[in-house]
C-alpha cells in the first residue's frame, strides 16, 4: 500500500517560487495518477494539477496554468509541483493524492490515497 510524504512548503513573498515534493513510500506510482489540491481555510479543496505516471499526460486547474508545473521523477519516485509567480492567494495547505487509475480527475473524492498536507504561505 503506498503512502504520500509531501515536503517542500514553507512561507515565501508575493512573486517567489516554491517546489512542492510528494514521494511514494511502501510503493510505487506505477498504474497510479497523481494530484495537487489545495485547501484555504474556510473554504474547499481545490484541485491543483494532476499527472498520469505511466503516460505522463499531465491536467491543470486553469488558475494554475503557466504558473505551476507538475512533473515525475521515475529513478526517485516522487512528483513535484513547481510553483512561480505566487500570489497571496496561493495561500493554503497543500496535499497530493494518488489513486489507481490511468486518467488524472479534479474530485477529490476520486483518490484513495492521501498525504498529511505541507503549508504554503505567501506573503504580500
Amino acid at each position: 500500500q503506498v503512502q504520500l510524504v509531501e515536503s517542500g512548503g514553507g512561507l515565501v513573498q508575493a512573486g517567489g517560487s516554491l517546489r512542492l515534493s510528494c514521494a511514494a513510500s511502501g510503493g510505487t506510482f506505477r498504474g497510479y495518477t497523481v494530484g495537487w489540491f489545495r485547501q484555504a481555510p474556510g473554504k474547499e479543496r481545490e484541485f491543483v494539477a494532476g499527472i498520469a505516471w505511466t503516460s505522463g499526460k499531465t491536467n491543470y486547474a486553469d488558475s494554475m496554468k503557466g504558473r505551476f508545473t507538475i512533473s515525475g521523477d521515475v529513478a526517485k519516485n516522487t512528483v513535484y509541483l513547481q510553483m512561480n509567480s505566487l500570489e497571496p492567494e496561493d495561500t493554503a495547505v497543500y496535499h497530493c493524492a494518488a489513486r489507481i487509475h490511468w486518467v488524472v480527475s479534479a474530485t477529490p473524492n476520486a483518490y484513495t490515497h492521501w498525504g498529511q498536507g505541507t503549508q504554503v504561505t505567501v506573503s504580500s
